[in-house]
């Protein structure tokens, strides 16, 4: 009788190779904390980065044009940062991040992402480093939009150093 233990070894391999680490990539100092603590998390781990750039949406303008222009420069701009950060991120984990650019309101466009990619396992965020509280998206995220976050998520302390990093890595 055949036994099921390859398949089962395959579907467990499988599972570890398709853990997804997002970092929301925002302009915020703590990003780079978040960034590096998931890299080493899919370094260790054998997972894979997702690096999430939320633009603003283009203001309504009387000219169309100016708005699809700076539409067009929001995008360039992301495209750019991400590259950057995806070099980075090949660096320390020896793979390739997967990219994502949306336009909205960060939340929302996290929330609706989160909701819509199966291959996301956890989210990785970095609490701010100054004393005015976390900061806005996990004040959202741990609190009143704590429900419709369906994975699970850490939050990095901002100040944390590289040395803490692979520590608790």
């Amino acid at each position: 009788m055949p036994s099921d233990t390859g398949t089962t070894e395959k579907a467990a391999a499988s599972a570890v190779r398709d853990r997804v680490f997002l970092v929301v990539v925002d302009d915020s100092p703590e990003r780079a904390v978040a960034l590096k603590y998931a890299c080493l998390r899919a370094r260790k781990s054998g997972g894979r980065v997702a690096l999430l750039r939320v633009i603003e949406p283009a203001d309504q303008t009387e000219w169309a044009g100016v708005g699809a222009l700076m539409q067009e420069e929001g995008r360039e701009e992301a495209e750019r940062l991400l590259s950057g950060l995806a070099a980075q991120v090949n660096e320390m984990t020896g793979g390739l991040p997967i990219l994502l650019i949306r336009e909205g309101d960060p939340r929302d466009e996290l929330l609706a992402l989160i909701a819509e990619d199966p291959r996301i396992s956890i989210l990785i965020l970095a609490a701010s480093a100054a004393t005015g509280g976390p900061g806005p998206l996990i004040t959202a995220l741990t609190s009143r939009y704590a429900s419709k976050v369906t994975v699970p998520m850490t939050i990095v302390p901002g100040t944390m150093d590289d040395d803490a990093l692979e520590r608790v890595t």
